[in-house]
């Protein structure tokens, strides 16, 4: 490889990394969790949350967060609070049942994969006597009396195995808790494609598979999808445009949604059908909701669209973040603001596919 090729690659590997390869748990992660961990052992009552509109990572880390610590805690009260739930993860499970406002009181609250206290499902989170904050989001909130915040980590299952490891000592594990946290950490990586993806967060994932979990299964719900969605990804790429520059969107209106039976998971998955095309470093889904707001899923190739996503009520990481606008007209601009980052980003880098 020539000097050239070998400067492009470094700069496309800060991109995704900020100049860091390994992901092994740094001395300052390793006091977090220890904090942590003190801090679960304070508690006889344990509510954990996580993000509304909640995605593989969200569901696979508070429901094997919880598995853990039942199965090391059995004189502990765990609970799951969340307001909302997938329907593409369903056969994960379901939530449990709304506690009275009185529980949260003497209850230590975990919040996992959830930068902003505005984003959390179940808004009785304040209640708890404290709050712990787990998460690989780009911080731009703290929050919590301890934070455990790695953002160059692929998930915040990747950071529930390696809590596991660091005590496995103590904490238990079984074949169910290790399903819920492979299966967030094989959607949040892209199917361990993206760069955040490092040998750790291999290792972490083969000691996942050493429990016995079932990846046949896991994959065929992953992938299993209806006929009408079917029929709606065909549908979708004839809507598809291309701005000048290279941004591919798709906007899925309410009257889409109808006409194909789609949930909201569905509608929102419509992203992942415009990430190979070619000259298109930045593809963006607008979803309409049913209050009149519109979800922004945005994805990019080597350019830092978060700062982006947060200028439209929104936020993430570097290159898979979202927003949500009130408009046609908002989404318009938002659109034009990604076409002149495109423009920038292509005239002023080499390498870019």
């Amino acid at each position: 490889m020539n000097e050239k090729m070998k400067s492009v690659f470094e700069k496309i590997k800060n991109v995704f990394t900020g100049g860091e390869t390994s992901h092994e748990n740094t001395q300052e992660g390793k006091e977090a969790m220890k904090n942590v961990l003190k801090k679960i052992k304070e508690y006889k009552k344990i509510i954990i949350f996580r993000h509304f509109r909640p995605d593989g990572d969200a569901v696979g880390s508070t429901k094997g967060l919880a598995a853990i610590l039942k199965l090391t805690y059995p004189d502990k009260e765990i609970y799951l609070q969340n307001d909302d739930y997938s329907e593409y993860l369903a056969f994960l499970g379901g939530e449990d049942a709304p506690l009275p406002d009185e529980a949260f009181q003497d209850a230590l609250g975990i919040v996992l994969d959830t930068a902003t206290q505005e984003r959390i499902s179940c808004k009785r989170f304040a209640l708890c006597k404290e709050l712990v904050k787990i998460d690989h989001h780009i911080p731009v909130q703290d929050y919590g009396v301890y934070q455990w915040v790695e953002e160059e980590r692929s998930s915040t299952c990747e950071m529930i195995a390696a809590f596991y490891e660091a005590f496995q000592n103590e904490l238990k594990i079984d074949s169910e808790a290790a399903t819920y946290i492979y299966t967030g950490m094989v959607t949040d990586s892209g199917r361990f494609r993206f760069r955040s993806v490092s040998g750790d967060t291999m290792r972490l994932a083969g000691l996942m598979l050493d429990q016995g979990i079932d990846v046949d299964v896991i994959y065929a719900h992953l992938y299993m999808k209806d006929f009408n969605a079917s029929k709606f990804e065909a549908y979708a790429h004839k809507k598809m445009k291309m701005t000048e520059n290279g941004v591919v969107s798709l906007y899925v209106t309410k009257g889409m949604k109808k006409k194909f039976n789609l949930s909201n998971e569905e509608a929102s998955a419509s992203v992942s059908y415009m990430d190979s095309i070619k000259n298109s470093l930045i593809w963006i889904a607008f979803i309409e909701n049913g209050d009149g707001s519109i979800r922004v899923r945005l994805r990019s190739r080597f350019v830092e669209v978060s700062s982006l996503a947060e200028r439209y009520h929104g936020g993430g990481h570097a290159c898979a973040c979202g927003a949500t606008v009130y408009s046609k007209k908002e989404a318009k601009a938002l659109l034009l603001e990604a076409d002149e980052l495109l423009k920038n980003y292509k005239a002023n880098n080499e390498g870019w596919l």
